[in-house]
């Protein structure tokens, strides 16, 4: 009687057992690969699975992500024959689980070295400053053959990058200098162009003075020139006046030939002070200047001048 509970509860085990190992629960973006004797079964998706336990085996979960290697840095030889240590970075995900799993036996291993060989062909191809500058296109080549090879195991490659790029210690040092050159040159061709700005402003603002000096000029000698002619206007116009003032009074005086050699001879002087003056004219009238003398000194101790010329002549310009 007492070998009839032990049977039971080892029923009951054996069933709880059997429960345990027929579930499996796969998380959300990944699957599993089914083996029923040894044999692939079917690719689980993520939930609970069922399996026959002792029959069916579940091999390890695989990650449907995308997924990111970086490989070391790998010795690699430019076409210049300047070795360099290029370390790559490779993004790839899964899409076909069943040829992820039996197509090759390691998967990231398989890349790494495709990865190499093939970083070693295309930049084989290329010089060092190809190499330095040309990251994209290296990147794209090497995307292009790995995906064309991992295809066939159920993997898409997404990207490649390089990841570092490290040149040997002389040459580092050498392109150093070069950098360092190429920052001192453009650093010389803008203080030559800064100065060459400069300077043609500088000779911008002096020419724009040279006009404005040379306009002053020509307005001040247009207005200095203005003034002059209308002085001289001023005083041709006061000379006619006069001119005018003086006709005016000979011709109300009616001065007789006398009047007119006496005022001649008082004009003398003034002729005279002139530097140019060498000549003076004695008109042929005035032979007998005593006479004329003795004419007006008679004229004057007679002391009434009311009829004479002279009056007449000083009365008009007087009024004048």
């Amino acid at each position: 009687m007492v070998v009839i509970p032990v049977v039971v509860a080892l029923a009951v085990l054996f069933v709880l057992i059997v429960g345990i190992r027929s579930i499996r629960l796969v998380p959300q973006a990944r699957v599993v690969i089914v083996q029923r004797l040894g044999r692939y079964l079917k690719t689980a998706g993520s939930g609970p699975v069922f399996v026959l336990p002792f029959v069916d085996k579940i091999l390890p979960t695989i990650d449907l992500r995308e997924q990111v290697v970086p490989f070391p840095p790998q010795a690699v030889i430019t076409s210049d024959n300047v070795g360099i240590q290029v370390a790559t970075v490779v993004y790839y995900q899964i899409i076909d689980a069943k040829n992820a799993s039996y197509r090759v036996v390691n998967l990231v291993a398989a890349m790494e070295q495709l990865a190499m060989t093939s970083l070693r062909n295309v930049i084989g191809g290329l010089t060092l400053d190809r190499t330095l500058t040309s990251r994209e296109d290296i990147n794209a080549k090497m995307r292009v053959v790995l995906d064309e090879v991992t295809e066939g195991w159920g993997v898409r490659v997404t990207r490649v990058e390089l990841k570092d790029i490290i040149p040997p210690h002389d040459v580092q040092q050498a392109m150093e200098k070069q950098m360092q050159a190429e920052r001192e040159k453009r650093a010389a061709v803008l203080r030559a162009e800064g100065m060459k700005a400069s300077a043609v402003l500088q000779a911008e603002g002096e020419k724009q003075a040279a006009i404005l000096t040379a306009e002053g000029k020509r307005q001040s000698s247009i207005v200095q020139a203005e003034g002059d002619a209308q002085a001289l206007v001023t005083v041709q116009e006061a000379q006619a006046h006069v001119i005018r003032v003086v006709f005016a009074a000979l011709t109300a005086a009616r001065p007789t030939p006398e009047i007119l050699k006496y005022l001649y001879i008082q004009a003398l002087p003034k002729m005279a002070e002139g530097t140019a003056n060498k000549l003076f004219v004695v008109p042929s009238e005035l032979e007998n200047i005593a006479s004329l003398g003795a004419t007006f000194s008679a004229a004057a101790q007679n002391g009434q001048p009311n009829d004479t010329s002279t009056d007449r002549l000083l009365t008009g310009a007087n009024e004048q």
